[in-house]
């Protein structure tokens, strides 16, 4: 889990004791809207509308990974690149953006049970955090 960009030491001991079982979520996406890291809906007329994050949701797992995301951002080139792309929609926006991508990472590694491995921009070149090549 520490070696997700922006997860040290006390951000992976609450990670793992919100989470509990990562079994309990069939996908990422039901994580997220655990942590209440997705846009409320309203729906009328056939239009659907997003708005901000929702309110109910696990608190502690959703302030840790905002929290995460600057020095994950400042540390991954990648995730970088896409909080950039992501900033003209606003700063918030693209810090609760980032914060469900590295609750999709946290997903995939805890059920896999691997470290994160940072892929190059070519997609060939990847670089454990653990053992680098």
């Amino acid at each position: 889990m520490k070696t997700i960009p922006g997860i040290g030491e006390f951000f992976a001991r609450l990670v793992d004791a919100e989470i509990d079982d990562i079994a309990r979520f069939r996908s990422p996406k039901k994580l997220a809207a655990y942590a209440g890291l997705v846009p409320s809906t309203y729906s009328s007329g056939g239009k659907t509308y997003h708005g901000k994050i929702i309110k109910q949701g696990n608190k502690w797992l959703r302030w840790a990974f905002v929290e995460a995301v600057a020095p994950a951002v400042a540390s991954d080139p990648q995730l970088r690149s896409q909080y950039e792309h992501l900033k003209f929609r606003g700063a918030n926006k693209a810090r609760v953006a980032i914060a469900r991508k590295l609750l999709t990472i946290a997903f995939q590694v805890l059920r896999d049970q691997r470290p994160y491995e940072w892929r190059g921009a070519n997609g060939r070149e990847s670089v454990s955090v653990l053992t680098l090549r």
